[in-house]
C-alpha cells in the first residue's frame, strides 16, 4: 500500500505571523492598568513567604525563557508559520499572566512599600515584553539594535526579581537609600551652580569668544541670554545661602531617618515603616522644586513657597519618625536639632523675601 506524506493545511482562520505579534503587543499593554491599580487577592490562607518568592522567581525565569524563544524565532528567515506563531504568542501571554497572578497574591499586610516594589518589578516585565513584541513586529527577521535592546530589557527586568527585598524593613531601607541619593545629587548640583557664581557663565563665555572671533553682534546670536535675567544679583546670591542650607538639612534628615530604620526598625511594624517611607518619598521632589526655583530669573516669592513646602514635608517626616518605633527615645536630641535647623533656614528665607510678600 503506497503511503503519502500528508502535510497539515494552513489554518485560514489564523492571522499572519506579524499580525499576531501586533495583537499580542496590544493584549499585553491592556494588562498594565490592572497591575497598576489591582488589589491583592482575598484569601483565607496564611501567607507563605518562601513559597511566594519561589513562585515569583520561577515565573520570571519562564518569562525570560519565552522572550528568548520568541526573539530567536523572529530574528531570522523564514519566519514562523501562523500555527507556530500562535503557539509562541500563547506561551508568552501565559507567562505574563502567570507572573501577574503571582504578584496579585502578595497581601498588603506584608507591607505597602514592599508590595509597591513587587508591583514595579512586575510592571517593568510586562511593559518590556510588550516593547519586545512590538520591536519584533516592526523589525522582523533581523538582529536590529532595537530588537536586541528590547530583549535585553526583558532579560534585565527578570534578573532583578530575585534582588527584590524580602521584607518591608528591607524594602523601606531600599527606598530611603534611593531618596538619600537623589537629594544628595540635587544638593551637589545646587552647590556647583553657586560655586560657578552664574549657572550660564560657561555658555556666555563660549558665545563671547565666538562673537569676537567672527565679529558677530550679541543681538545676532540665537538664544543668547542678553539681559540680567541670566545672572544672579547680589540679593539672589544672599537668598540662595539659606536655600542651600535647607537642602543640606534635607539630606541630613533623610540620612538620620534611614539610620533609625536600619538600627531600630522591626519587620513586623509594617504600617509604621510604610508611613515613614510615604512621607520621606516627598522630600526629594520638594528639594528638586527648591533647586529649580533658585535659577535665574529668580522669583523670591516662588523660592519662599518652595521652601515652605519643603519645610512642611521635612517637619512632618521628623514628627512621624519621632512617634514611631524606630525612635525608642522620643527625646533623642537629633530630631529637635534638625527641626531647629530647618526652622532657622526658613526664618532667614522669610526675612529675605518679606518685601516681595508686602509689595
Amino acid at each position: 500500500m503506497e503511503s503519502a506524506a500528508v502535510t497539515a493545511a494552513p489554518d485560514p482562520t489564523l492571522d499572519p505571523p506579524l499580525e499576531q505579534l501586533r495583537h499580542l503587543a496590544g493584549e499585553l499593554r491592556e494588562l498594565l492598568p490592572g497591575v497598576r491599580v489591582g488589589e491583592a487577592q482575598e484569601t483565607t490562607k496564611e501567607f507563605d513567604r518562601e513559597a511566594f518568592w519561589r513562585r515569583l522567581n520561577e515565573a520570571a525565569v519562564t518569562v525570560s525563557r519565552e522572550a528568548t524563544t520568541l526573539t530567536v524565532a523572529f530574528s531570522r528567515l523564514p519566519l514562523p508559520s501562523p500555527q507556530e506563531t500562535q503557539r509562541f504568542c500563547e506561551q508568552v501571554h501565559a507567562a505574563i499572566k502567570a507572573i501577574i497572578a503571582v504578584y496579585s497574591l502578595f497581601p498588603k499586610d506584608q507591607g505597602i512599600t514592599l508590595r509597591k516594589l513587587v508591583r514595579s518589578a512586575t510592571l517593568d516585565i510586562v511593559d518590556d515584553m510588550a516593547q519586545l513584541v512590538e520591536a519584533l513586529y516592526i523589525n522582523p527577521a533581523q538582529s536590529s539594535p532595537e530588537n536586541l535592546i528590547s530583549y535585553n530589557s526583558v532579560w534585565d527586568a527578570c534578573q532583578r526579581v530575585p534582588q527584590i527585598p524580602k521584607d518591608n524593613k528591607a524594602a523601606a531601607l531600599s527606598v530611603l537609600t534611593k531618596s538619600v541619593d537623589l537629594v544628595k545629587d540635587a544638593h551637589e548640583e545646587m552647590e556647583q551652580a553657586v560655586e560657578e557664581c552664574d549657572p550660564y557663565c560657561g555658555l556666555l563665555n563660549d558665545i563671547e569668544e565666538d562673537s569676537s572671533d567672527n565679529h558677530v553682534g550679541e543681538e545676532d546670536i540665537l538664544g543668547c541670554p542678553n539681559n540680567r535675567d541670566s545672572y544672579w544679583s547680589e540679593e539672589d546670591q544672599e537668598l540662595i545661602i539659606p536655600c542651600l542650607a535647607l537642602a543640606r538639612a534635607s539630606k541630613a534628615c533623610l540620612k538620620k531617618i534611614r539610620l533609625s530604620v536600619a538600627e531600630n526598625g522591626k519587620k513586623d511594624q509594617v504600617a509604621q515603616l510604610d508611613d515613614i517611607v510615604d512621607i520621606s518619598d516627598e522630600i526629594s521632589p520638594s528639594v528638586d522644586d527648591l533647586a529649580l526655583s533658585i535659577y535665574p530669573p529668580v522669583c523670591p516669592l516662588t523660592v519662599r513657597i518652595s521652601s515652605a513646602k519643603l519645610v512642611s514635608v521635612l517637619k512632618k517626616a521628623l514628627e512621624i519618625t519621632k512617634a514611631s518605633h524606630v525612635t525608642p527615645q522620643p527625646e533623642d536630641s537629633w530630631i529637635p536639632l534638625l527641626i531647629n535647623a530647618v526652622d532657622h533656614c526658613m526664618n532667614r528665607i522669610k526675612e529675605l523675601t518679606q518685601n516681595e510678600v508686602e509689595s
